[in-house]
């Protein structure tokens, strides 16, 4: 009988899993659909998945607003993007995976200009052996084609892979593509058909970046 399957690639969401920009990205999805329509913060996570022009179709009642609103979250986002930062210790763990010769992907809802240009801003690029955004392929979280993309790219199997992320889309988009996810909650209240699909679930980047670490050390 054969043992368990060493785990050989982490692929990372980035926005409330590598960068702590969620309070930003909620706040400009809040000022983007403003004018017309309220929506919880519990709403807009179940709903995160892919780049602007198609999460806040699904935010709002009417879709002949979705130029609109694209263009107040724009602005808000273009305003306030030099306060995002990494969560502390983002940089060593990805150090860490690396110097083990994990091999390290990112798959994000994030358009490619702007993840570029945080990645570069926090010099994080040079760590991953994959970036897919969300305007690279016409499908989005939760559709699990990224995320075959990327083990395709990296020559891993499911098996072989843990995906690590802190929306819903994340836990679905990773059992579509047969791979573990470890859930970032980050306090919020989660489904039960989220919670009961996900691998592990964590409060906090910091816990879930000790889970990474655990299972580099163990072969978890």
């Amino acid at each position: 009988m054969s043992g368990p399957v060493r785990r050989r690639a982490v692929v990372f969401d980035l926005d409330g899993t590598l960068i702590d920009s969620m309070p930003l990205v909620l706040a400009a999805i809040t000022h983007a659909i403003e004018p017309f329509g309220r929506r919880t913060h519990e709403e807009i996570f179940a709903r995160l998945g892919g780049p602007p022009d198609r999460f806040l179709g699904t935010l709002l009642d009417d879709l002949q607003h979705v130029p609109t609103a694209r263009q107040r979250f724009d602005a808000f986002d273009r305003e306030n993007a030099h306060l995002i930062r990494p969560y502390a210790d983002a940089d060593r763990v990805l150090k860490r995976l690396r110097d083990a010769g994990a091999l390290v992907a990112l798959w994000t809802g994030r358009d490619r200009t702007s993840t570029d240009w945080l990645l570069q801003r926090h010099q994080l690029g040079g760590y991953f052996q994959a970036v897919l955004c969300g305007d690279d392929l016409p499908s989005h979280k939760p559709d699990p084609a990224g995320l075959v993309e990327i083990m395709l790219r990296l020559g891993v199997t499911p098996a072989e892979t843990l995906l690590v992320g802190d929306a819903d889309v994340d836990v679905l988009g990773g059992v579509g593509g047969g791979v573990d996810t470890l859930l970032i909650r980050h306090a919020r209240a989660v489904d039960p058909r989220i919670t009961t699909q996900a691998w592990r679930i964590v409060d906090t980047p910091a816990a879930a970046f000790g889970v990474i670490l655990g299972c580099l050390d163990t072969g978890g």
